[in-house]
């Protein structure tokens, strides 16, 4: 597979989740007689994983996340060669996503940008949690994520599958950590909006580095421990798992 595919499908998925979840906060939940609230938007997330695993997972492997990247990596699923590309190409989908979203909100007058669906700890976390409660939080959920996503795509799980699971685990953990972090458990994802709302949000944006990258690869350490079989280096998929790549 040439990771020129890759990457460009990792860039798709990644400014996917970035505009349909973020879009969702930004766009959606900004009027409340739409009536999605925390549950739409959590389940805008979820959905994006779920649909672009469909769309592009059997070309990259449907990562769209620096955490998932290095998860897999750990739990031996993907060769140490993809990390880099991988994660360049999700940063900058997450980025040019947030600047579209950002062109699109601000054709409304009387916009401010606020916090553009950042993550946020302290005074910048929606519940006002502290710094502390806000790491353990997103150490915890990317942990789970990565559990569930190996779990799900070992080659004994049942085919087909797994991008539901992966897209409901991801909606659930949006319903948990909403509150806490406005939910990160993905870097790039982080970085985007981050980068529009900037001030302190970018002050704030190594702990959604820090946190998914450590919760990511405990996830994946503890998923290899569990006996999820490792896929060889040419069969990385989430979306097809034990599918040879194209």
């Amino acid at each position: 597979m040439d990771m020129n595919r890759r990457m460009t499908a990792e860039f798709l998925g990644t400014a996917w989740l970035t505009f349909g979840g973020c879009g969702s906060a930004v766009l959606a939940a900004a009027f409340p007689e739409l009536g999605i609230g925390f549950l739409g938007v959590a389940l805008a997330f979820g959905l994006t994983v779920l649909t672009m695993a469909y769309a592009v997972g059997h070309i990259s492997g449907g990562h769209f996340n620096p955490a998932v990247t290095l998860g897999l990596w750990a739990g031996g699923r993907i060769p140490a060669s993809y990390i880099l590309p991988y994660v360049a190409a999700q940063v900058v989908g997450a980025v040019v996503a947030a600047a579209v979203l950002y062109l699109i909100a601000s054709g409304k007058p009387g916009f401010e940008v606020a916090g553009f669906a950042s993550n946020g700890y302290g005074t910048l976390s929606p519940g006002g949690y502290s710094a502390m409660a806000c790491f353990l939080m997103e150490v915890v959920a990317t942990f789970f994520f990565l559990v569930i996503i190996m779990g799900a795509t070992a080659p004994r799980a049942p085919g087909g599958f797994a991008p539901i699971a992966i897209g409901l685990g991801l909606t659930l953990i949006h319903l948990i950590a909403i509150p806490v972090t406005n939910t990160s458990v993905n870097p790039a994802r982080s970085t985007g909006p981050a980068l529009m709302a900037g001030g302190a949000y970018l002050g704030q944006l190594w702990m959604f580095w820090l946190a998914p990258l450590l919760g990511g690869v405990l996830g994946g350490v503890m998923a290899r421990i569990l006996g999820s079989e490792p896929a060889s280096a040419d069969r990385p998929h989430i979306a097809t798992p034990g599918a040879p790549a194209e």
